[in-house]
């Protein structure tokens, strides 16, 4: 984590040098210092390409192994197969809010006219043509891919991803001797991507650096405020998911507020520290056990497999980072383009969890703007200050993981009681953990 957050920290400082000298370049109005910012620029469209090129093979492999996974282990146990499928509600949920929260955000407080100008010159974004979406029923008929092939190479996201659902749902039904080797190459290939991720991401302070350059000498100070803007609205969004935590686990629970808001605070000063759900597991572990009475069986398996499997702020934040993309460029979010989006987001938020910070950015948010049609090229701008919205991430990550352990328990008192738990102790827990 320490290195993760060192480059994080680079960038950050990438772009505010970046942003700033371009900012003195145009207030100078010497030529000189443009040509060699129109110069430096295709490295940035360079770093850009670089992590473009990961994103197909690396979302299909990720997609398979995890799904092909989360099948297997939610077959090894019903405790471990509960606890999956709040994890998928949670992401239903999460998406919903998202996707409800931009929209009524964007259309209450939406950003000022000159500073999406700014952004969208600063990012050469005026110069993309967005694809209209086709009617709902040849988008709903698209949704299952003809020639999956043909769907990676043009880049066509939502009927790629779907074809990886069935794919990981196919591979986790294989008998172990098929299935071991298939998914082996999957998870090496999405291994091998993340490699390369890691290689470009190193180059990101330049890469963020020239771009940033181009924002700062064509939207100046303006078009940092809309990123100030940016940030406000996607912090809000993890907020929002962090709070939404404390009603659930009270109803669904069956704990007080009190004793979840006690159980959750140590995780939570850990997760936002660190950015690190995998480091909060310590701290998340004694909270559920100690503070909200969770037994050593429940928590011994749901937590892990909630580091694991459920990252609940990726669909909302992910699909918020591409809305507002889209009120930059002025786009109009129909009903069939957000339930691309909607949908790509939802599931694909498998193919983020327990990524770095940076890498999940990019494989979360890149997926849903090809499905919905959006323009990429500011987000390598956004990327700069994911920083900042990581920690809201990480933090309702946590606060969400508890919730579950309290409802999976209260969900597993009536089978204790009627005898029936402790003879599927060994049965519910998972091999792979």
């Amino acid at each position: 984590m320490r290195d993760g957050r060192m480059n994080g920290s680079w960038i950050v400082l990438a772009l505010l040098v970046g942003m700033a000298c371009g900012v003195a370049i145009a207030a100078s109005g010497a030529a000189t210092p443009v040509r060699i910012v129109a110069a430096l620029e295709p490295i940035g469209t360079l770093w850009l390409n670089a992590l473009r090129m990961t994103v197909i093979p690396l979302v299909v492999a990720l997609l398979v192994t995890g799904i092909a996974s989360a099948v297997e282990t939610a077959a090894t146990g019903r405790l471990a197969g509960r606890a999956i499928a709040l994890f998928a509600a949670g992401y239903v949920l999460s998406v919903v809010i998202g996707a409800a929260f931009m929209q009524g955000a964007l259309a209450l407080w939406p950003l000022d006219a000159a500073a999406r100008i700014a952004l969208r010159a600063g990012a050469h974004a005026d110069m993309t043509v967005v694809p209209a979406m086709p009617p709902p029923g040849e988008w709903l008929t698209g949704l299952i891919p003809v020639n999956p092939i043909a769907s990676a190479v043009s880049g066509t996201m939502l009927p790629l991803v779907v074809f990886a659902v069935f794919f990981g749902f196919a591979a986790a039904k294989l008998a172990p001797a098929q299935r071991a080797p298939l998914v082996g190459f999957f998870r090496a290939v999405g291994e091998a991507m993340l490699v390369i991720v890691h290689w470009v991401l190193w180059a990101a302070p330049v890469g963020v650096f020239v771009l940033a350059l181009g924002v700062g000498l064509r939207g100046g100070l303006t078009a940092a405020g809309g990123i100030v803007y940016y940030l406000v609205l996607l912090c809000a969004v993890g907020l929002l998911l962090t709070v939404l935590a404390y009603p659930c686990a009270v109803a669904f629970g069956r704990v007080s507020l009190v004793r979840f808001a006690r159980a959750a605070a140590p995780a939570q000063v850990v997760a936002f520290s660190t950015q690190s759900s995998l480091a909060s597991l310590p701290a998340m572990l004694t909270g559920a056990r100690e503070t909200l009475g969770v037994s050593e069986r429940v928590s011994s398996i749901t937590l892990p497999l909630a580091v694991t499997l459920f990252r609940v702020s990726s669909p909302s934040m992910n699909l918020a980072v591409v809305l507002f993309v889209a009120h930059v460029h002025g786009i109009a979010v129909g009903a069939t383009v957000l339930a691309a989006g909607m949908l790509v987001a939802a599931v694909n938020s498998l193919s983020s969890v327990g990524l770095p910070g940076q890498t999940s950015f990019f494989t979360g948010t890149v997926p849903i703007a090809l499905a919905m049609g959006m323009p990429l090229e500011l987000l390598p701008v956004l990327l700069a200050v994911e920083v900042v919205p990581d920690i809201f991430r990480t933090v309702s990550n946590v606060t969400a993981d508890l919730a579950v352990a309290a409802i999976v328990e209260r969900s597993e008192r009536p089978a204790l009681a009627s005898g029936q738990g402790e003879i599927q102790v060994e049965q519910d827990r998972p091999a792979n953990l």
